[in-house]
């Protein structure tokens, strides 16, 4: 069970050290020698920092993205968690309560999926905000 703190913790964090991309991209595909042109949605949530213990933590909590590992020569090892599309929507639903900076970003991940049909990580709104105790 996720608790509240952790929850606001990492929205915390998240707001300090995090980057969100939420962008429409026009993508070009050959195939056969013709060439079709489509939009692409880019989708992103990641946090990058030195201290990969905080990086392991938030991965756990979550239970989703990836953690990878940079080593930069002369300097300190980064680390970075990443999720993306359906995740980034699971993970907005869960900071919306608390980000402050990123929430403008946050709104347009939640409000890009309303309405979709999404994974069992997922709860409504409604449901999250009375379960947290935020109405």
């Amino acid at each position: 069970m996720l608790r509240k703190t952790d929850i606001a913790y990492i929205a915390g964090l998240f707001d300090g050290e995090g980057c969100i991309t939420y962008k429409k991209y026009r993508s070009k595909k050959t195939k056969n020698n013709k060439v079709r042109y489509y939009d692409c949605w880019r989708i992103v949530m990641e946090i990058t920092m030195t201290d990969a213990s905080v990086l392991r933590w938030i991965h756990l909590i979550l239970g989703c993205g990836t953690l990878r590992k940079k080593p930069r020569p002369k300097h300190l090892t980064q680390w970075r968690w990443r999720c993306g599309f359906r995740d980034a929507y699971y993970v907005s639903r869960l900071l919306w309560p608390y980000a402050h900076t990123k929430l403008p970003k946050i709104n347009q991940i939640i409000a890009h999926y309303k309405g979709k049909i999404m994974n069992d990580k997922v709860v409504k709104m409604v449901d999250y905000k009375k379960a947290m105790n935020l109405e």
